[in-house]
């Protein structure tokens, strides 16, 4: 099994993709975004050591932690920053689990849903391909006010806020071209599911050694930070 990074940027269609990949019969994908929420979620360890440190200023009404209270802190006082990614390291290893079991159960490759990939350059040299979810910058704004009822300056201001799709082409192995229609973007991934399926990679020795190197504790951090933005 190997190791695939999927990313895109904000209203991109990387769901959409993530989406077909389950249609193909491909269950082994990972949603980064996801565990960085889980970290943060009531009740968990994470969310009380979290409050003891922070305090419970960054608390919401309804008990959740505010992200925008919390990231506004991690900026002004860079070292809390440390001290977060101390916090959240633990709840890693349910990431490695998933891992673990989709290797177990034979997959060829898994799908590492990582919004921020191409922001952490350290984590692509682990993966053997990556894949980026392109939409051209009208489609996105497009899309964006659509999905969450924005007019077009706040669109465009929370896409801005990001490194442009166009940039991140250079750095990724494959491209999912989303401006066209579902279904055209259905054949893009039948191809490259092809393509993973009959690959003969194997990177689960680079996995273990990735794992200690960067330090995914890292990447929830840098989650959180997305999560915030």
């Amino acid at each position: 099994m190997f190791l695939v990074g999927l990313s895109g940027g904000i209203a991109s269609g990387k769901s959409t993709v993530v989406a077909v990949l389950w249609e193909l019969g491909c269950r082994a994908v990972i949603d980064t975004d996801l565990i960085a929420r889980e970290v943060v979620q009531s009740h968990s360890k994470a969310h009380q050591q979290i409050l003891w440190y922070f305090g419970t200023e960054i608390l919401l009404e309804n008990g959740e932690i505010n992200c925008e209270a919390l990231g506004n802190m991690i900026f002004s006082q860079p070292e809390k920053g440390w001290l977060l990614n101390s916090i959240s390291h633990p709840e890693i290893l349910e990431m490695l689990k998933q891992i673990l079991k989709y290797f177990v159960l034979g997959y060829r490759y898994m799908i590492l849903d990582i919004p921020l990939l191409f922001e952490t350059h350290g984590l692509t040299k682990f993966m053997r391909s990556t894949v980026l979810v392109y939409c051209d910058p009208l489609a996105q704004r497009a899309q964006l006010m659509r999905q969450n009822g924005l007019d077009v300056a706040t669109a465009d201001a929370q896409i801005s806020s990001q490194i442009p799709l166009e940039e991140k082409l250079q750095w990724a192995t494959h491209i999912i071209d989303n401006s066209g229609d579902r279904e055209s973007t259905r054949r893009q991934v039948l191809r490259l599911h092809t393509r993973l399926e009959g690959s003969l990679d194997f990177l689960w020795a680079q996995l273990a050694v990735g794992t200690a190197i960067a330090g995914l504790g890292g990447l929830v951090f840098l989650l959180l930070r997305h999560l915030i933005s």
